[in-house]
């Protein structure tokens, strides 16, 4: 937790941005895998945490906006919770540490609620997504489930997004300890990876890395010899030789800030010919990337910097040919690159996603519908104090050639013929995470080696 000061701020601003009414941000449950008792791993809201700092179940903070009043609701624990949990400080003593004067009982949030109501009072709240407090808001509201997102505030999802985006220096200390835990993750993987050892191997020691910090995983681990599957969370081949792995993992540390990083380490002790050409179009795209962040400029004008980038060196390899500007406006590009380049990172690993891409990565701006292109989660001008991932690949999909090549698509564009001769290569990027500065970008955390050398030079430590 910070100091009792930063959340007071926090709050604060979103009175001054509302205006008026009340804001209500549930905090989460536990969520119970197979019976109430046994539960998954407690993870509470990110928006609840960054306004009202308490890391436990069964809170709901509201701010009275008209009454310059903060109010958590919860309950303290009984006898027999304490014998199974232990003693722990009261519903007050948290709250106060977070700068709140007013803490109430569960019970009493309906009867508080119920009274704004009858006075007209707007109750602003942000998106949900989890299916327990969708029905809090039926027994708070009367809101049906099923619609409860058609009743969210978009001025308060713009303030939380604005607030939230511009990641101050007690923030950036956080990240960049979860970024380092997230390097010593991707260097472990390095150093075992070897012909013989299966992917669930190395996952379980990436999420052996992050439990030892004191962190957890902020995602599911990828760890596969088959990269041409963005998010491929199957862990049941064992590495042999002339494989490549991709490597995908990140870790949240205590103050759930996310780390977010990707690694493409071949199985032997070095890459082969084709892996370096292809891994060297990759990287020359991620630095081109790197080195055009800075405050004012487009993401998505990077981002399409780095799809010329890609373009052009599958051309001089015999992938593509025409114009290459012209290719990439039509989306032919995407054979090889059909993700975007990065997105937004901070106490979520894609920050705010619950809120809506179009708020936090667009600016209220609408998406674009072309393959490709429609999956890029960020595209808005940056900002100092932005927070975001680099992450350009390549990606051979055999399902994709076969597609596009029956349906005679991008024929100006693109060598079906040569593609077919690697269409079993599989796919490989590279992932860092980057500050946006005041007249540039910083990488956060410790480097990750990503040269092919680097790679080759880890691998045999």
């Amino acid at each position: 937790m910070f100091k009792s000061q930063t959340y007071i701020n926090r709050r604060k601003q979103l009175k001054t941005d509302i205006k008026t009414g009340l804001i209500l941000i549930p905090g989460n449950e536990e969520s119970p895998m197979n019976f109430a008792d046994n539960t998954y791993n407690f993870r509470q809201d990110s928006s609840f945490l960054y306004f009202f700092a308490l890391d436990y179940p069964g809170l709901t903070g509201v701010i009275d906006i008209d009454n310059d009043k903060d109010y958590i609701f919860g309950n303290d624990l009984t006898i027999d919770d304490i014998v199974w949990m232990g003693t722990q400080a009261s519903l007050k003593e948290r709250s106060e540490k977070a700068g709140i004067e007013n803490a109430r009982t569960t019970s009493q949030l309906s009867d508080f609620l119920n009274d704004a109501k009858q006075k007209g009072r707007k109750i602003h709240f942000l998106p949900q997504y989890r299916a327990d407090n969708k029905i809090k808001f039926f027994n708070w509201l009367k809101i049906n489930p099923n619609n409860v997102n058609d009743f969210t505030s978009p001025e308060l999802i713009q303030s939380v997004v604005n607030q939230r985006n511009i990641k101050t220096d007690e923030e950036i200390v956080e990240i960049e300890k979860a970024v380092n835990i997230t390097v010593d993750m991707h260097l472990a993987a390095m150093r075992m990876t070897k012909p013989g050892i299966s992917e669930a191997e190395v996952a379980a020691v990436i999420q052996q890395v992050a439990q030892a910090n004191q962190g957890e995983l902020s995602f599911p681990t990828i760890a596969s010899i088959h990269g041409e599957t963005l998010h491929n969370h199957y862990h049941g081949n064992m590495l042999k030789k002339g494989d490549m792995l991709l490597v995908d993992a990140g870790a949240e540390n205590k103050m759930h800030y996310a780390g977010d990083m990707s690694s493409t380490i071949p199985v032997d002790n070095k890459f082969t010919t084709r892996q370096r050409e292809i891994y060297n179009i990759a990287l020359d795209a991620h630095m081109a990337a790197v080195n055009a962040l800075k405050p004012g400029v487009k993401f998505k004008d990077i981002h399409i910097l780095a799809c010329k980038t890609i373009a052009q060196g599958m051309k001089n390899m015999g992938f593509m040919k025409g114009d290459i500007d012209e290719a990439v406006a039509q989306g032919a590009h995407a054979m090889f690159f059909p993700c975007g380049l990065g997105h937004m990172m901070g106490l979520d690993v894609h920050d705010m996603e619950n809120l809506g891409e179009v708020y936090v990565g667009y600016d209220g701006k609408p998406k674009s519908t072309q393959f490709g292109i429609k999956s890029l989660r960020l595209a808005r001008e940056l900002q100092t104090g932005f927070v975001l991932t680099i992450e350009p690949g390549i990606y051979f999909i055999p399902e994709l050639i076969d597609k596009w090549r029956a349906e005679k698509k991008f024929m100006d564009f693109l060598n079906y013929d040569k593609l077919n001769e690697y269409k079993n290569f599989g796919g490989l990027r590279n992932e860092e995470d980057y500050l946006i500065t005041k007249d540039g970008a910083r990488l956060l955390g410790k480097p990750l080696p990503k040269t092919i050398k680097d790679v080759e030079n880890e691998k045999t430590k």
